[in-house]
């Protein structure tokens, strides 16, 4: 097997590791040892998610960004950050259920404000409708933050504020990305947010499982939602 093929398979062992359910806490000490070494990881992966996703808010976010207080959920190590940094985008306060992660994202002088919190295990640690923009990239996936995080992340953006949102569409994954979907549903359907766009990315990043490698290609897709919080819902019921 040659070299690069074996970093590849490296990496996927460590995706798949670190989607394996598991206990709150063997998930935070497993984030925390993979820190050092993420970044590197996903490079491997071609993955584009923080780019891509950073690219999306700013095209319906163009005015004021340096003004603009966005919370990143799932900051991991500060990839969507430094993304944003490239837009014009000045203000971040970042959450993570890693230390480890939040340790490597504190180096980088980016977020204003950093908090540790476990997703989806409860309201989240922050103040509603505070942010002009909240945005989740890499996160919401089978087996790691579960859907009912998303009325968290409406509750905390600001009436009229914008949300970004990503996950794969692979075939592991097309369960969770159903019961994502209806779940964004049942929020518009409630009048509580607005979708502004759905855009699916055929090469989201190098499949993660050998499974889902196919003769044509070795990616697998993704999608970035975009919704805007309607400016009478100041709470999430």
């Amino acid at each position: 097997m040659a070299a690069c093929d074996t970093r590849l398979q490296q990496v996927r062992d460590a995706i798949a590791a670190a989607h394996k359910e598991c206990s709150p806490t063997e998930k935070r000490q497993y984030y925390d040892q993979w820190s050092g070494q993420y970044e590197e990881d996903v490079s491997v992966l071609e993955y584009k998610a923080p780019h891509l996703a950073a690219i999306a808010l700013a095209s319906v976010c163009k005015l004021n960004q340096k003004s603009k207080l966005v919370l990143d959920v799932a900051c991991g190590t500060g990839l969507v950050a430094e993304e944003l940094l490239r837009f014009g985008f000045k203000l971040f306060d970042g959450l993570d259920g890693s230390a480890g992660m939040l340790e490597v994202a504190k180096h980088k002088g980016l977020y204003q404000e950093l908090k540790e919190c476990m997703l989806g295990q409860g309201p989240l640690p922050s103040d509603s409708d505070k942010y002009d923009a909240v945005i989740i990239v890499g996160a919401l996936s089978d087996g790691n933050v579960p859907v009912a995080v998303v009325p968290e992340l409406l509750r905390v953006t600001k009436p009229g504020g914008l949300l970004c949102l990503t996950t794969r569409s692979n075939f592991s994954n097309l369960q969770y990305k159903c019961d994502l979907e209806k779940a964004m549903s049942d929020l518009q359907n409630k009048g509580l947010w607005e979708q502004i766009s759905v855009e699916e990315v055929e090469q989201w990043e190098r499949a993660t499982s050998e499974t889902e490698v196919t003769k044509d290609s070795d990616y697998i897709p993704g999608i970035i939602y975009l919704y805007r919080k309607t400016a009478s819902s100041s709470t999430v019921h």
